[in-house]
């Protein structure tokens, strides 16, 4: 899947030059965390959110430091950050080192970027303008499009064993898997011995993504790898 595929689009932005009670009551009107800052022309300049906010000079929050702490930091630091505890406008506030993607991004390279850069909404970017952008939820949304029905039909039990075992033995984890996989009108048994506790769940997730399974009994048992225990 790709990212215009599950991104949205018009995008909601607010301009540089607006003030940052505009930005605040666009946000809470919305319900949304974050807003990309968007010239006139749709260049993308930068991004807002509530994390801007949470150091301001109204609040009482901004940032403090011992006076032996202060000379430490450079004094660009510090009117840096006095800018940010108490500018008015969205220019001054805004974090202009933005991290985006394209149309055509997968969702792999989505997630990667969020995850690397501890961000939760991505704009998407075609010649340099914004055309969409792409948050959590948007990939929550996909995530429930794609789901499987909860309500598993009928299969046969054979092929189902055959698709438990065959996913087992794709898996690392699993090893040579000495797990057992048994079925009988669509409720899989799970029997054999486990090398790692967290073998356990895992197991049971792999069965229960295979079609036609309607529930999954645990009948494993965990055996310390060195001593050969077999622990309760």
């Amino acid at each position: 899947m790709r990212a215009e595929a599950v991104m949205s689009s018009p995008v909601v932005g607010i301009e540089p030059s607006a003030s940052i009670a505009e930005a605040a009551t666009m946000m809470l009107s919305r319900k949304i965390s974050g807003l990309p800052v968007i010239r006139a022309d749709g260049t993308l300049v930068g991004i807002v959110s509530e994390g801007d906010f949470l150091r301001r000079g109204e609040l009482g929050t901004k940032r403090q430091r011992s006076r032996w702490l202060e000379f430490l930091v450079s004094p660009g630091k510090v009117a840096d950050e006095y800018v940010h505890a108490n500018g008015r406008r969205v220019s001054e506030v805004m974090s202009d080192n933005v991290v985006a993607t394209t149309r055509d991004a997968s969702l792999e390279d989505v997630v990667d970027l969020m995850a690397r850069h501890h961000v939760n909404r991505l704009p998407v970017v075609e010649g340099g303008k914004v055309v969409g952008i792409i948050t959590r939820s948007d990939l929550l949304r996909a995530l429930l499009r794609v789901l499987p029905a909860s309500d598993a039909e009928d299969g046969d039990d054979e092929q189902i064993r055959r698709n438990i075992v065959a996913e087992l033995a794709g898996q690392s984890w699993a090893g040579t898997s000495t797990i057992h996989v048994s079925v009988n009108k669509g409720i899989v048994d799970l029997s054999g011995p486990i090398f790692d506790e967290r073998e356990r769940l895992a197991a049971r997730v792999a069965a229960e993504n295979v079609p036609g399974v309607k529930a999954v009994t645990d009948s494993l048992f965990w055996v310390e790898p060195l001593s050969g225990m077999v622990i309760n």
